[in-house]
């Protein structure tokens, strides 16, 4: 009897373990693009590097307001869509040609995104630049079964056609076209 309740107790604990584990929430996801734009890439660098010049060349963008300076900038991007992205600079390196910046706000109507941070660099490339925007980001809702609009699929979708359209607009400013 005794080696019965053991055994059943050890079950139960492993089963308690095993839904612990489906149980797990969001993970990070990923989203890496890259364009080549025909210009040196200091020129290039110089338009990536202003944090409030992104309402200049994503053509998402209809409204910036940055406030603050250094490393505590923010930028306030009103998307045509009505939503709105807080973002907050966290380095501009100049040698390495990276900036790096976060998200502040959660607003499903900008992007189905609860968090993101992302790096844009910039390197000599043939014909002239290649520059690289790397989000690493969680879903809009970060309980276990998201809606099909809140989940990864929708996260990297919607942060894919974000990233494009901006390194495109920022190709078509940098090459006059």
């Amino acid at each position: 009897m005794a080696l019965r309740l053991r055994s059943l107790l050890l079950f139960a604990a492993v089963l308690s373990c095993s839904n612990a584990a489906w149980a797990h929430g969001p993970t990070p996801q990923k989203v890496d693009e890259k364009i080549t734009i025909a210009a040196p890439p200091a020129d290039v660098w110089k338009v990536v590097k202003d944090f409030g010049s992104i309402g200049s060349w994503h053509p998402w963008v209809t409204k910036i307001k940055v406030e603050g300076s250094g490393n505590e900038t923010t930028r306030t991007l009103t998307l045509k869509s009505g939503g709105t992205l807080i973002d907050s600079l966290d380095a501009i390196d100049d040698k390495a040609m990276e900036i790096d910046y976060r998200l502040q706000n959660e607003d499903f109507n900008a992007l189905p995104v609860s968090s993101y941070s992302s790096a844009i660099t910039v390197q000599p490339a043939a014909g002239g630049s290649e520059v690289e925007w790397i989000a690493r980001l969680y879903r809009f809702d970060t309980g276990n079964e998201p809606p099909d609009d809140k989940n990864d699929a929708a996260a990297v979708k919607a942060s894919t056609a974000y990233i494009k359209a901006g390194l495109e607009g920022l190709k078509a400013k940098i090459e006059g076209k």
